[in-house]
């Protein structure tokens, strides 16, 4: 699909920003995220469920974490840089700052 590895991942502040053109997964943005050393990040959990009556499932011991490459803000007129507002892998290994040493995640995010 056209929204694997960070193809058609747009930011917009206003709905009427969109273009009804084809069909789209919207969601609401978080304004003031759960931040680690002033970056984005999200998680990546594998389960895996047996059975929900009774509910029986496994969380496999490695997980993945990403991270956004540059600080976040909150400022409405910083939504064009997507390197602070979205972790996609695909995306942030174009950016700039991706392998520059940052105080508090270290390099290579």
């Amino acid at each position: 699909s056209d929204s694997s590895r960070g193809r058609g991942i747009f930011l917009i502040s206003d709905m009427s920003q969109l273009i009804y053109d084809q069909q789209y997964v919207i969601q609401q943005y978080i304004k003031n995220p759960l931040l680690l050393g002033g970056f984005k990040f999200d998680l990546r959990l594998y389960v895996l469920v047996t059975s929900f009556f009774p509910l029986r499932c496994f969380l496999f011991h490695d997980g993945l974490v990403r991270f956004a490459t540059d600080k976040y803000t909150n400022d409405p007129s910083s939504l064009s840089n997507l390197f602070s507002h979205l972790t996609n892998s695909s995306i942030n290994k174009h950016s700039p700052s991706l392998n520059q040493h940052k105080d508090t995640v270290g390099a290579g995010c």
